[in-house]
C-alpha cells in the first residue's frame, strides 16, 4: 500500500487511475481510509506533490474522525452495563473476589460474566476487562467472520489465503496484495449485515484491487443494498468501540 510522510505522521492510501479524470482527489472516510483517484498517466513526482498540498486537509479529516471516538462513552466494566457482539446488546455481571488471580470473561446464558480481583482499583479493572473483551471478541467473532466469508467466497468465486480479525485504526478492512482479508475486531459488535458488507467489499478487491466501476458493480451484484449498509457503518461505524 503506498505511503505519505508529512512530518512526522506516515499515511497508508489506496491509489486509483481514473481515465476520464483530469485532477486528483482524495476522500477520507472510516470504511476505505484515505483513497486518492489520480488521472492515468499522472507522474509519481507529481502525485506526490499533490498530495503533500493536500496533507493537512487530510490529516485534519483524520483527526475529526478520531474524535469521534472521544465523545464516546468510556466503558466502565461494571455489573448491568451493556456490550455489542453481532447487532444486540448484552448485559455484564461483574464477580469480585480476592481469590481472584486473574481476571476473565465468558458468555453464558445471555449475558457476559466477568471475574475479578476485588484489590484492583477501577483503573485497573477497567484496563485488564477492555483487553478481556478485547481478546473476546477477536476469538469468538473471528469464527463468525470465517463462516460468513465461506458463504461469500463460494458466491464470488474467490479464495482468500487467510482471514483474520485486528487492531485497524482507520480501516474496517484490508485485503493484501497476496489475498489476505483483515477486519477490524470492532466489526463484530455490528449486525451480521454489516460485516457481510465489509466482507464483500474486500474480498471483491481479490478480482478488483481499486474502486473503480467494475468493482462497484462487482459488489452491487452480491448485495444489492450495500449502499444502505455502507451509510450505516459511516454513521455507526466510530461508535464500535470499548
Amino acid at each position: 500500500m503506498p505511503k505519505l510522510v508529512y512530518g512526522t505522521t506516515t499515511i497508508d492510501y489506496t491509489l486509483e487511475y481514473l481515465e476520464k479524470k483530469t485532477d486528483i482527489s482524495v476522500t477520507v472516510e472510516w470504511l476505505d481510509g484515505v483513497n486518492v483517484m489520480a488521472p492515468t498517466g499522472i507522474t509519481e513526482e507529481t502525485l506526490q506533490h499533490a498530495l503533500y498540498k493536500k496533507a493537512p486537509w487530510i490529516l485534519r479529516k483524520w483527526n475529526e474522525l478520531s474524535e469521534i471516538n472521544g465523545n464516546v462513552p468510556v466503558k466502565e466494566f461494571c455489573s448491568g452495563e451493556k456490550f455489542a457482539y453481532l447487532g444486540r446488546q448484552y448485559r455484564l455481571k461483574v464477580i469480585k473476589g480476592t481469590e481472584v488471580a486473574a481476571p476473565s470473561l465468558h458468555y453464558s446464558q445471555g449475558k457476559f460474566i466477568a471475574k475479578v480481583s476485588s484489590s484492583l482499583s477501577p483503573l485497573e479493572k477497567r484496563d485488564l476487562m477492555n483487553k478481556q473483551f478485547k481478546q473476546w471478541y477477536i476469538k469468538n467473532g473471528e469464527k463468525k467472520v470465517k463462516e460468513r466469508a465461506e458463504i461469500y467466497s463460494s458466491k464470488m468465486l474467490v479464495k482468500p489465503s487467510k482471514i483474520a480479525l485486528k487492531e485497524q485504526k482507520m480501516r474496517w478492512g484490508t485485503c493484501t496484495p497476496t489475498d489476505a482479508i483483515y477486519l477490524n475486531w470492532r466489526l463484530v459488535m455490528a449486525p451480521i449485515a454489516i460485516i457481510d458488507y465489509v466482507l464483500v467489499h474486500e474480498l471483491a478487491h481479490i478480482k478488483h484491487p481499486n474502486h473503480s466501476q467494475e468493482f462497484w458493480r462487482f459488489v452491487a451484484s452480491i448485495l444489492p443494498d450495500y449502499e444502505q449498509r455502507k451509510e450505516w457503518l459511516r454513521v455507526n461505524g466510530p461508535l464500535l468501540t470499548l
